[in-house]
């Protein structure tokens, strides 16, 4: 073959060589893996020479190669079609789980990597596992195979403490491999913080969330400091360390319910019961911790409302998970759900709330658009003409409807303590044009006072249950403490207490006799004018005065 003329002939050390006995490599693996590649990853934009040498000396240290043979076992391992800017850190990270990294070389506008294991017996555990297991690296399927090299060595003057970053990942590697697993080292059991936690998050939503990495042994939830805390046993290290590289400062909902995760200390989970704190899918014929339910299993009761006893069809009431699904893993129709996937033929998520008891005299469709609406948008609203203590409450998102059943269910209204369930309906019909209706049915998608139509809005970070006290806001400089007071009491309040902000006097509190006359309040004066160009917003406060 001839050489570009001036190039001179590749050496031994040279990264030029290293390159071209990957291309070998690349060309005698056969076609057959390269039919099987993507477009993105073609043979030729991987491995095709640098045009300037002096580029690839500045992005790779230089090498010296041994031994060739090509597919046979080596300690050195070949990374294909990684994304330009990851790491050394990253690169070593995908060895961890398999035994120690003794180097590390990235060659960065080559989308290639090599990753010296301390032996081969490491590096086939490796290789073996992403044959089956596709790796990712930010998102991107990247491939694992041995190289025809048996040793990465560097010279001197392009040794690791020419490169700091390297160094780093090397050392950050064996401090992890001294860990043990009592001490918070790379573990088959994950410790998950939920911070943010502004919507509910269930053992079967975290269910449904990790097992997109792989197979979920346990699940025990529990709440600790505050915090909403769960503990999560994969099967072995490589995915548990998968599943928190992906998902590690992932949200679950938009804009919040951050996941926090890191290696427990515990190597074991022990799982006593099967319940909605608890769950060992290994084992699903574990008691409740109810003996009630327990007892009425145990002979055969059917139509038992329980605990899904297994996760396989649990579906998770909240806002679609925003990742994408890993490559290389299939993931069933309830955990595509989960990620916001949709399959042909698969219902929609229930956004169709059923509100019974209600007060006849006093319940309209703007009363619970307004009631409803400081949980989500509603889009509408039909008090049923025959039964007019009961109403559809349609939200724009599944997990609405669950904010609004955890903050308004039983809660005393007009009087009358309300039930709010999830309605067998999944839409609210509107009237046909010319029959009676009395005004019972309303739509409300276009209605400008939505609080939650823009994404990632920041009235989700300032949703509480009802109090007895209001959060005042839109507040003109000509309005004072007076006024909104009278304006309040107009509306059939008993006002106990009020405080402007002080650094913002466009907000205020209003603190009332109760929770119902709060309600009542927030219903009448939410959306209240106040000057021409100013109306009252108005919502339930985490604080009092």
């Amino acid at each position: 073959m001839k050489r570009p003329f001036n190039n001179p002939p590749a050496t031994s050390s040279s990264p030029v060589y290293y390159q071209q006995e990957e291309e070998m490599h690349e060309l005698q693996r056969g076609s057959d893996e390269l039919l099987s590649q993507t477009g993105a990853v073609s043979n030729g934009s991987v491995m095709s020479p640098a045009p300037n040498h002096a580029d690839n000396n500045n992005d790779a240290k230089k090498v010296k190669l041994d031994t060739k043979n090509p597919g046979a076992p080596s300690r050195v391992i070949h990374i294909r079609n990684i994304p330009n800017e990851v790491t050394e850190a990253e690169i070593v990270h995908l060895g961890i789980p398999f035994g120690k990294v003794t180097n590390v070389l990235v060659l960065k506008g080559k989308n290639q990597a090599f990753l010296e294991m301390s032996d081969e017996v490491c590096a086939t555990t490796m290789v073996n596992y992403f044959t089956n297991c596709t790796a990712q690296l930010r998102g991107r399927a990247v491939y694992v195979q041995f190289s025809n090299h048996k040793e990465l060595k560097t010279d001197q003057t392009h040794s690791n403490a020419q490169n700091p970053s390297a160094q780093a990942a090397l050392q950050a590697a064996q401090a992890l491999v001294n860990q043990t697993d009592t001490q918070g080292g790379p573990n088959t059991v994950l410790r998950v913080i939920v911070e943010h936690m502004i919507y509910p998050v269930t053992l079967d939503v975290l269910y449904q969330i990790f097992s997109r990495v792989g197979k979920v042994l346990k699940i025990v939830t529990f709440t600790k400091n505050n915090t909403f805390q769960a503990l999560i046993q994969y099967p072995d290290v490589v995915t548990a360390q998968a599943a928190k590289m992906t998902l590690d400062g992932q949200n679950i909902y938009n804009a919040c319910c951050t996941l926090r995760i890191e290696y427990s200390k515990l190597s074991n989970l022990n799982v006593k019961y099967n319940n909605d704190k608890s769950r060992d899918y290994t084992n699903p014929n574990l008691p409740t911790g109810d003996p009630a339910l327990d007892s009425a299993l145990a002979i055969g009761a059917p139509n038992l409302n329980l605990p899904n006893r297994t996760g396989e069809n649990a579906t998770p009431t909240g806002m679609p998970f925003t990742g994408m699904p890993l490559a290389g893993v299939t993931p069933t129709a309830a955990a595509l759900g989960a990620a916001g996937i949709r399959l042909p033929g698969q219902p929609s998520p229930n956004c169709v709330l059923l509100v019974s008891n209600l007060n006849e005299e006093m319940v309209t469709p703007d009363a619970l658009f307004t009631l409803f609406g400081v949980y989500g948008d509603v889009q509408r609203v039909k008090i049923l003409f025959n039964k007019k203590d009961n109403a559809l409450v349609q939200m724009s998102e599944p997990h609405q409807t669950q904010l609004a059943i955890s903050h308004l269910d039983k809660m005393k209204t007009w009087g009358k303590q309300i039930r709010v369930t999830l309605s067998k309906h999944q839409t609210v019909q509107l009237p046909k044009e010319g029959q009676p209706d009395a005004g019972l049915t309303k739509d409300y998608s276009n209605s400008p006072l939505h609080r939650f139509k823009k994404p990632g809005s920041k009235n989700y970070q300032n949703i509480y249950p009802p109090s007895a006290t209001l959060h005042l806001s839109n507040i003109p400089p000509t309005v004072d403490e007076e006024q909104i007071k009278d304006a309040f009491t107009q509306a059939g309040a008993i006002v106990k207490a009020f405080k402007f902000f002080p650094k913002d006097r466009k907000m205020a509190l209003i603190q009332l006799g109760s929770v119902e006359e709060a309600i009542a309040a927030l219903i009448k004066m939410h959306n209240f004018q106040l000057s021409d160009s100013s109306h009252l917003r108005v919502s339930f406060s985490k604080s009092t005065i």
